[in-house]
Formats: structure tokens, C-alpha cells, sequence
């Protein structure tokens, strides 16, 4: 059974980086744009209540890249509005990102201590 959720995890989590290649490669979309689009579609397919199914059938294939953090950020919203009110709108969103922020600022900051910058 891990073997199959490998391969799913695989098969989608590839499906979405080769659409995004394919924007990059055929079209005048900016990687930029790909990836916000990829956070407001995660947000989108959260509100739709298709992000779960497709959750539990691709796992990590959906849940790590972007789509996993926009469907995040609208949950985090949408708890903290149901809890705290109007304030939740400003608060759920990074406090339900918090652990993966902070880890990719910590390591970013460890990366730059252990390398060295050239000139270009």
C-alpha cells in the first residue's frame, strides 16, 4: 500500500509541477504569477470542498506544494474567523502557517551563514 501512495503522491505532485512548465515553456506567464496562482487555487479548491479528496487520494503530492499552503492559509482564515470573530481574517492565516514560515526562514538564515555569495 505505500508503494501506491508513492506512486500517487508521484503522478500528481508531477502532473502540477509539468503544468507549471509548461505555462513557463509555451507562454509568457512568469514563474511569479504560476505560483500565486497555485496558493489562490489551493484557497479555491479549499472553499469548493475538492481539496480534501484530493488530499487523501495524492497526499504529499497536493499537501506539500502550494496548493497544500493556499488550502492552509483559507482554513487557518476560516478557524480563526469562526473563533475570534473579524480579527481571525488578519490572524488565522499566518497563524495557521506559522510552523512552515518560520522553518523556511530559519534555514534560509542557516543557508546564508554556510555559503558564500559570488559576484556576478
Amino acid at each position: 500500500m505505500l508503494i501506491l501512495n508513492l506512486i500517487k503522491a508521484f503522478a500528481v505532485g508531477g502532473a502540477l509541477c509539468a503544468a507549471a512548465q509548461l505555462l513557463i515553456d509555451k507562454t509568457a506567464v512568469t514563474p511569479a504569477k504560476i505560483l500565486t496562482g497555485y496558493v489562490v487555487l489551493g484557497v479555491i479548491l479549499g472553499a469548493l470542498r475538492i481539496f480534501e479528496p484530493l488530499a487523501d487520494f495524492a497526499g504529499a503530492g497536493v499537501t506539500v506544494p502550494l496548493l497544500g499552503y493556499g488550502n492552509s492559509l483559507a482554513e487557518g482564515v476560516r478557524k480563526a474567523v469562526t473563533e475570534k470573530g473579524a480579527l481571525g481574517i488578519l490572524t488565522g492565516g499566518l497563524t495557521a502557517c506559522a510552523g512552515g514560515l518560520t522553518a523556511a526562514i530559519v534555514f534560509s538564515f542557516a543557508a546564508a551563514l554556510v555559503s558564500r555569495s559570488k559576484a556576478k
